[in-house]
């Protein structure tokens, strides 16, 4: 067995971190699930991979109802950086790791219960049947089947029929390509004049909220957090393309933006406070 967890290490290593979206959290799971399987009676194992992949599964779901607990998190974990407790994974590392699932599908994945998220991965990105995932989550397996089905269509994500156009749709993607690259001019073309934003205590953080106005100084403001979009994506908020990011998978800001009729940003409100967060419909846009 200590054999066969060597040899599937980089599968398992994937399946948790696709669970967790951190892969401090994802090498802490590992080590908990060979603790576990090293304990284990295995004579009996007719597939060990399958077997290892259930440990590394229920390890993760534990972790995810323990976090879903959680959720008020201080304000240290609001803004990118390290987490406590979590090891001491490479961020180099982890950001090429986010690449290659995807910013937009970690995101999203943050917003779904543990059993969904659970469901989805396993079935829907490593093949797993939904007999076995039924039996981690103590459900039948057509309420598995369900888990995984809600799952999929956030992931998914369905746009507003007609409020968000797909001239909205390239000025997000504008937005977001100029605050990454640094770009002020492209950031200044993209603003109306009288430009608002909004930002929340958590953002920054500030004892109130943050409300700066005019094309200039917002797009002074957005070129403060290059960094923090390094871990952002283009999502669909309420139905409406926005920008979210991601500290080590887990959702921290989300940017929801007004237009006027030419198509230039008039307003933006950028969101972290745990209680608004969860009052938002965050889903994919164009995620698979």
């Amino acid at each position: 067995m200590a054999l066969r967890f060597e040899h599937d290490r980089p599968r398992l290593r994937a399946v948790a971190y696709r669970i967790l979206g951190s892969l401090s959290e994802a090498d802490d799971a590992l080590q908990d699930a060979w603790l576990r399987a090293d304990r284990a009676d295995t004579s009996d194992v007719a597939n060990p991979s399958g077997w290892l992949t259930t440990v590394v599964a229920r390890v993760c779901l534990n972790m995810l109802r323990a976090r879903a607990g959680r959720r008020e998190e201080p304000l240290d974990d609001v803004v990118p950086g390290p987490r406590s407790g979590g090891g001491s994974a490479d961020p180099e590392e982890e950001a090429q790791l986010a690449d290659s699932v995807g910013i937009a599908l970690l995101i999203v994945l943050d917003t779904l219960g543990p059993d969904e998220r659970l469901a989805f991965v396993l079935h829907d990105m490593f093949d797993v049947p939904f007999d076995d995932i039924a039996a981690l989550l103590g459900k039948t397996s057509a309420a598995t089947r369900q888990l995984a089905s809600r799952a999929r269509r956030r992931v998914r994500g369905v746009p507003a029929p007609e409020a968000d156009t797909p001239r909205r749709r390239r000025a997000v993607d504008a937005y977001l390509a100029a605050t990454r690259g640094g770009d002020f001019d492209a950031l200044v073309a993209l603003l109306h004049p009288d430009v608002v934003l909004r930002a929340d205590e958590a953002v920054v953080p500030t004892p109130e909220p943050v409300v700066m106005s005019g094309r200039e100084p917002v797009a002074r403001g957005a070129m403060a957090s290059m960094s923090r979009a390094q871990t952002a994506a283009v999502v669909l908020v309420d139905g409406l393309s926005g920008i979210a990011t991601a500290a080590h998978g887990r959702l921290a800001v989300v940017l929801r933006f007004a237009f006027d009729g030419d198509g230039l940003i008039t307003g933006i409100d950028v969101v972290a406070e745990p209680e608004r967060l969860a009052a938002l419909d965050v889903t994919g846009a164009g995620v698979s």
